[in-house]
């Protein structure tokens, strides 16, 4: 494709995705759907106003490349031991219990079981690029059904490597490795060659992202450039997916491996952050030539057929996700609309199909046909959560009675308290004392049937959730207290609650000094230190052990929270900037000569009170003889 061809298809994608989204969003629709009928709409089987289906797919793929770039590099080991649970727990048992009944579906639709197993392993991927947009869009991205469904979808990225080693086991057609090049590098190459070169490249990401970008990135920071810091991040990002292309793997997947390999890094939020902006633009481009790629030439032969398999493919992966939740002891209502969510094919299934086919386990024909089932199927992603939204989660009788739709007595109340663990409650005791009017929230159903046998009354319900916070009287609240022990979740909470209601004022517990600034950042009114005071008493109690007066060591420990207080303002604004690093050495200095300063002015002073209690007693006693 010629420049000028490259710049009139660009130009057809923009005026496409301005002009449908909007609409979509009007009508209730949701952006992903628009996307998706901007894109039938322009695509080669209707307006063809961007060129051919190959072209089209090429041309967007890099959206779903910096997604899963972006969500490997919030796999940090923390991360995975939190969600343990949903992603080996669920995850595994979502892919593997769909499978199964694909299969099953298979083999009694007369698939040989080879054939069957390889249907139910491919569609059991759900599409993490549409699943995540639509529960950000619905507000349910931070909740316990998008922790859920990040897991379930995260263990599908983390399963596509084992598949492409397992699916060549399944192979049917003869000879067809020998005659499958998926690249120029790997033609010819024996099989076990092959397996050599791609764990060569797998290595080679590792061992340089660990390695080898730390110094680059420390070289480009120190420049202070912040486009070339950008045209890195996106280097890094094109060179790996580019890796991973020449030795057949899926350039999505690379990107996945390097975002696992900088998660732990000090710049992976400066990656985040400069990464970001393209995502949104790359991945409206991608669902737009999801619907480009509708091969209608197959929907047109097959009709009944195609949408009997899509919508059988959809119920099967719903009651699969339905019931692995509910054996996890998800709730009714959270476990089926992840079900929902999870229940259409994803795009590694486009990958994983490509593979099958060069790999000799299925035919072409097939294969064309099961892409159209999962194209459809991402398709009818928007509607089917759309129809979920009217049929069930508006209808509360539907599903039965929640903890979370307990209806909050408290009229009005003044505070809104967020997690009601060791440090929540103390504040909200403390509050409820001085007949101040709180509603609490708490994300545990055991501890909120703990607090309930000793009396206390706590709401169940996430507090990322814009229309929980509406619902306990966030627009009519003074103070919200976000008190949860989860550090990433506390920041969402004050983002989401600073933009949905500005009048309110938060109050935030932090974790440590880091934790501060980034709440303060997201538009935290104040912070807490959760172990701050602790330990200013508990050295305040030392201090009174080694010999020192009450009222010395008190005003010890009040002198040096003043400093120290005075000292995390002051750095506040250079927080996240390079030279936070040197400011930081110098604060700690000053504070420390400052505090020095204090306590020896302290010292002078109790002499010299010392010395005039002195001398008024000697008076007093020259007096009375």
């Amino acid at each position: 494709m010629n420049g000028e061809g490259l710049l009139i298809q660009a130009l057809v994608y923009l005026t496409a995705g301005v002009v449908s989204v909007p609409i979509a969003k009007r009508l209730g629709l949701g952006s992903v759907l628009g996307y998706l009928v901007a894109g039938i709409i322009v695509g080669p089987f209707m307006l063809n106003l961007v060129g051919e289906q190959h072209d089209v797919m090429r041309f967007a793929e890099f959206g779903v490349v910096i997604l899963l770039f972006l969500i490997g590099l919030e796999v940090r080991p923390a991360l995975l031991w939190r969600m343990r649970t949903a992603i080996f727990g669920l995850g595994g048992g979502q892919l593997v219990l769909t499978a199964v009944l694909i299969a099953g579906a298979a083999v009694m639709f007369g698939l040989t079981w080879k054939l069957a197993v390889a249907a139910g392993l491919v569609l059991a991927m759900s599409s993490t690029a549409i699943v995540l947009a639509n529960l950000e869009e619905k507000g349910l991205r931070q909740g316990a059904v998008g922790e859920a469904t990040f897991g379930v979808l995260l263990f599908q990225d983390l399963a596509v490597i084992p598949l492409f080693a397992f699916l060549p086991l399944l192979a049917t057609i003869p000879h067809a490795v020998e005659a499958s090049a998926n690249t120029p590098l790997l033609a010819g190459l024996p099989g076990w060659l092959r397996a050599v070169a791609i764990f060569a490249a797998v290595g080679a990401v590792v061992v340089g992202g660990r390695y080898l970008t730390q110094p680059i990135f420390r070289f480009i920071a120190a420049a202070r450039l912040r486009e070339i810091f950008t045209a890195f991040a996106l280097l890094l990002v094109v060179a790996v997916a580019a890796l991973m292309q020449l030795v057949g793997l899926s350039p999505a997947l690379g990107a996945f491996l390097a975002g696992v390999v900088l998660a732990e890094s000090e710049f992976r939020r400066e990656l985040e952050t400069d990464i970001e902006p393209f995502r949104g633009l790359l991945l409206g481009l991608f669902f737009i030539t999801v619907g480009a790629g509708l091969d209608f030439g197959v929907v047109a032969r097959q009709p009944f057929l195609l949408f009997g398999l899509v919508v059988g493919v959809m119920i099967l992966k719903a009651l699969a996700m339905f019931a692995v939740g509910r054996l996890a002891r998800m709730p009714q209502r959270e476990a089926a609309t992840t079900a929902v969510a999870l229940a259409q094919g994803g795009e590694f299934a486009f990958v994983l199909l490509t593979f099958a086919v060069g790999a000799g386990v299925m035919g072409g024909d097939l294969a064309k046909l099961m892409s159209a089932v999962v194209a459809v199927s991402m398709a009818f992603t928007p509607l089917a959560f759309l129809a979920y939204e009217i049929l069930v989660l508006n209808r509360a009788e539907a599903l039965g009675p929640e903890p979370e739709h307990i209806p909050f007595d408290e009229k009005d109340p003044e505070v809104i308290i967020a997690g009601y663990g060791r440090f929540g409650q103390i504040a909200s005791r403390l509050l409820i004392a001085n007949e101040v009017s709180t509603v609490t929230l708490d994300s545990s159903i055991e501890q909120i049937d703990l607090l309930r046998r000793f009396g206390r009354k706590v709401h169940y319900g996430d507090a990322s959730r814009l229309d929980l916070l509406r619902a306990a009287g966030a627009e009519k609240a003074k103070l919200l207290l976000v008190a949860i022990d989860d550090q990433d979740k506390a920041i969402e909470i004050v983002e989401a609650a600073r933009e949905a209601f500005p009048h309110l004022t938060v109050l935030a517990r932090a974790f440590d000094r880091r934790h501060a600034y980034d709440l303060l950042k997201k538009g935290a009114h104040g912070v807490e230190r959760e172990t701050f005071e602790g330990g200013l008493k508990f050295g305040e109690r030392a201090l009174k052990h080694l010999g020192f007066s009450a009222k010395r060591a008190s005003k010890a420990a009040a002198i040096f929270r003043k400093h120290d207080i005075a000292s995390f303002l002051r750095l506040a604004p250079v927080w996240g900037e390079d030279r936070y690093i040197l400011a930081s050495r110098d604060a700690a200095e000053t504070m420390e000569r400052l505090l020095r300063a204090d306590l020896e002015q302290m010292d002078i002073d109790e002499d010299e009170e010392a010395e005039a209690a002195a001398e008024v007693e000697a008076a007093r006693a020259a007096r009375a003889s």
